[in-house]
C-alpha cells in the first residue's frame, strides 16, 4: 500500500521514518544486551564428530590415540565437545602473509626500541 508523497507531506514522512529508525535501533540494542540462554554443551558421538570435521571415523580414532583431538571417554564410548572441536579447528589456522609481516614489523620495532633504551 503505497502513499503518494508530496512536498507538503515530506516533514510528516521524515518524522515517521525517524521514529521508526529510532525504534529499530532501540530493538537492536535491546537484542544485543540480552544474554544468550545458556545451552548445555553439545556432545557429539564419534560419527557425528567425524562428519563435523569431515574426517573418516578411522582417522578420528587415529587422532584420538595420538592425543591430537580433545575427547571425553565414558566406558568404551567417546564423546566430543562441539565447542572444543571448533577451537581445535581454529588452532590450525595459518596466518596470512600480511599478518606475518605485521608481526615481524612489530617485533623489529620492539627490538629496535629495546636496543635504543639499553644504550
Amino acid at each position: 500500500m503505497e502513499q503518494h508523497l508530496t512536498f507538503d507531506k515530506l516533514p510528516e514522512a521524515v518524522t515517521m521514518l525517524t521514529k521508526e529508525v529510532s525504534e529499530l535501533k532501540r530493538l537492536l540494542i535491546e537484542k544485543q544486551e540480552q544474554t544468550p540462554t545458556d545451552q548445555p554443551e553439545q556432545l557429539l558421538t564419534i560419527q557425528e564428530a567425524a562428519e563435523f570435521l569431515r574426517l573418516a571415523v578411522p582417522t578420528m580414532y587415529s587422532k584420538v590415540s595420538k592425543g591430537e583431538l580433545p575427547v571425553m571417554k565414558r566406558g568404551k564410548r567417546l564423546y566430543f565437545s562441539r565447542t572444543e572441536l571448533l577451537e581445535y579447528l581454529k588452532g590450525g589456522r595459518k596466518k596470512s602473509n600480511a599478518e606475518i609481516e605485521q608481526e615481524a614489523e612489530a617485533y623489529l620495532l620492539n627490538k629496535k626500541k629495546g636496543l635504543n633504551n639499553g644504550t
